[in-house]
């Protein structure tokens, strides 16, 4: 092709014009919104998909109420993490506002809602509150938790309650192949009976049907609209592509022209604390496009401090050995799991230590007055760990964890300079820290450097204590016996070595007693036993520094 010949690139526009094409989809919107009594759910994430579809369908709607057809409701859902970024968070919070203004102007049966996680499945109350690492791609624990359950549940409620529901999403082929891949094979699933609608099954949700008006658009066609047609609810999207704008590197947002170009619709706006991805690229890119942004650097710490991912390989062995340190040698349950693969063996850790996760809640407490004191107004009240989940880390660590020193109302008022303003808690004649503090210091002189000898007693402790008033103590053998044999090992060296070696008594058991084993398969057992026996004179965590491959809950 030479230098001035055009170059061609596909559109949903180019067929029948800009104008045309939206007048089809919008009699589409309005056919089939009149076809039935079903609920609408709008996925609405304030970005460019999700406002292009609801404007869409908002100038449906009012072309119907001036017919005097509207005669169903239209659920617009905006799902927050609570750990959102901050500038795109309160962007959203704001449109749903405006949203809820201009439907009562205009009488339309939109109905914004902002979700939002229960309290036990919040981001925070996890990571600083049971322990749970940082997500990573074996144990993505976040997404279920933040983002499906809130919207999952409100779209099921509804179809239970009206016998089905319609979730209509921004959802478009040309992101990517997958994307387009999945969509195609649920367009063309042959127990679709609505397909003739325009819609397609939803995989996980019982008679939720799935709309996907803009499916064929680009990410330039999504752009030209909304910069072509004024947003309904009087909400800019000219500082909506100016978001986009300032979160891609270079702050340039050009409209594609070949395969070379990059588009700011391939920004992509996440939780401040996102270990999936090796950098906040969109966070970072704000920064650094706009110095009025510099107040959420502290969050972008915060995100670093957990992430163990880096391109250079031995800047991810040096965070992969730094997050080693800061977990337990045994899983949530107590138990050891071992892990073996062909560059050696080791006992896979569990959760985050006490001593990290207190770390981890002033810094977290830090960085939150950091951004009120560095942001603008509208932050000045933001709180990155509302008293709600404070309380329910405590409960966790106070009842769940049996530790119970009780130090997080010390580590709020540390940092924020203010009481506590939770629960007061009694005093304890036995289980305060006066007493306790003896006990570490006693453990420590009769060489427990791991502490392990000092939470084994405070544990017995706890646990004696809460059943003291109970007057049947039917569970109290039972508690005891777990926390005598999650406390078995007197130093992480001597768990390790009990751990590998039973994984090599099992080996070498299987090996010698199962003839119906292949020789390729024998070969393998053999290979791993002398792994483990490698591996077993290695000192603490062995060389071998994987990512934690957990696929539950039960870490």
């Amino acid at each position: 092709m030479s230098s001035n010949q055009a170059v061609n690139t596909y559109s949903a526009f180019g067929a029948k014009g800009l104008k045309q094409t939206l007048e089809t989809a919008k009699a589409h919107v309005k056919q089939l919104y009149l076809s039935d009594e079903i609920p609408w759910v709008i996925g609405y994430s304030g970005g460019k998909d999700s406002t292009a579809i609801l404007q869409l369908i908002w100038y449906a709607l009012i072309d119907l109420k001036a017919e005097g057809k509207c005669h169903k409701d239209v659920h617009v859902i905006s799902t927050d993490t609570l750990v959102e970024n901050p500038f795109v968070a309160m962007w959203v919070e704001k449109s749903l506002e405006r949203m809820k203004e201009t439907t009562a102007k205009q009488g339309l049966p939109i109905i914004p809602h902002r979700l939002t996680p229960a309290v036990k499945d919040r981001f925070w109350v996890n990571l600083i509150g049971k322990g749970y690492p940082a997500p990573r791609y074996k144990f993505r624990w976040c997404t279920d938790r933040l983002k499906i359950s809130p919207s999952n549940t409100f779209i099921q409620n509804l179809a239970n309650k009206n016998g089905e529901a319609i979730l209509v999403l921004g959802t478009r082929k040309a992101e990517s192949t997958a994307r387009a891949a999945s969509m195609d094979r649920f367009e063309s699933s042959t127990t679709n009976t609505r397909k003739a609608l325009g819609l397609t099954e939803n995989g996980s949700l019982e008679r939720v049907w799935v709309y996907t008006p803009i499916a064929d658009w680009t990410n330039d066609d999504v752009w030209v609209y909304l910069n072509s047609v004024p947003n309904p609810w009087n909400f800019p999207n000219q500082d909506l592509m100016g978001m986009y704008q300032g979160a891609t590197e270079g702050g340039e947002c050009p409209l594609v022209v070949d395969k070379s170009t990059q588009s700011c619709g391939d920004s992509r706006f996440g939780c401040y604390v996102c270990t999936m991805v090796s950098e906040d690229k969109s966070m970072t890119a704000m920064i650094a496009n706009d110095d009025e942004k510099d107040w959420m650097l502290p969050l972008l710490a915060l995100r670093n401090e957990i992430d163990v991912n880096d391109a250079n390989r031995d800047k991810k062995l040096d965070k992969l050995r730094r997050d080693k340190a800061r977990r337990d040698f045994r899983r949530m349950n107590g138990t050891l799991t071992v892990h073996i693969s062909k560059h050696g063996a080791d006992i896979v850790p569990g959760p985050y230590i006490q001593s990290f996760r207190q770390e981890l809640l002033q810094k977290v407490l830090e960085a939150q007055v950091a951004v009120q004191q560095m942001g603008p107004p509208e932050v000045e009240n933001l709180e990155l760990l509302p008293l709600e989940e404070l309380e329910e880390i405590r409960r966790i660590w106070l009842e769940e964890k049996l530790e119970v020193e009780d130090s997080l109302p010390a580590i709020y008022e540390k940092v924020i300079k203010k009481p506590y303003p939770g629960e007061k808690r009694a005093y304890h004649p036995v289980l305060n820290k006066t007493v306790l503090d003896k006990l570490k210091s006693y453990c420590t002189e009769h060489n427990d450097g791991d502490g392990l000898m000092y939470q084994q007693v405070r544990a017995v402790m706890a646990i004696a204590n809460k059943h003291k008033h109970q007057l049947r103590r039917a569970n109290l053998a039972a508690e005891l016996d777990d926390s005598l044999e999650k406390g078995a090992f007197s130093s992480l060296e001597e768990a390790k070595i009990f751990a590998l070696e039973r994984k090599r008594h099992e080996l070498q058991i299987q090996y010698e007693n199962s003839p119906n084993f292949s020789d390729e398969e024998k070969a393998n057992m053999a290979e791993q036993i002398t792994i483990i026996t490698r591996s077993i004179k290695e000192k603490g965590y062995s060389s071998l520094l994987i990512e934690t491959e957990v696929v539950s809950d039960d870490i």
